[in-house]
């Protein structure tokens, strides 16, 4: 396994090694292995979604918001400040 979900509610996993685009992340939810293909790389420890979110959707990761989704983000995509705001960014905005 490669990715780690924190909670059954998350919408994103963390990848526990370098990602490159079309490589299969695979993870635990529920007792069960999934798993989603990146279809961007993604950085060590950095946020994949393993499920679309659409744009203004909630970016969910230890079962609580942690910002939006600024633009659509396909399932396998890096999830990180060029495609989500965080609660605290948009505060400030």
């Amino acid at each position: 396994m490669n990715g780690l979900l924190i909670d059954g509610m998350d919408n994103v996993a963390v990848v526990t090694c370098p990602v490159e685009r079309g490589m299969d992340v695979s993870f635990m939810k529920n007792q069960s292995q999934c798993q989603v293909k990146a279809g961007t790389p993604v950085p060590v420890y950095h946020k994949i979604a393993i499920c679309d979110i659409g744009a203004g959707e909630s970016v969910v990761k230890y079962g609580h918001v942690i910002g939006k989704a600024t633009r659509l983000i396909k399932a396998g995509e890096h999830v990180h400040c060029h495609n989500a705001a965080s609660a605290e960014e948009r505060r400030n905005v």
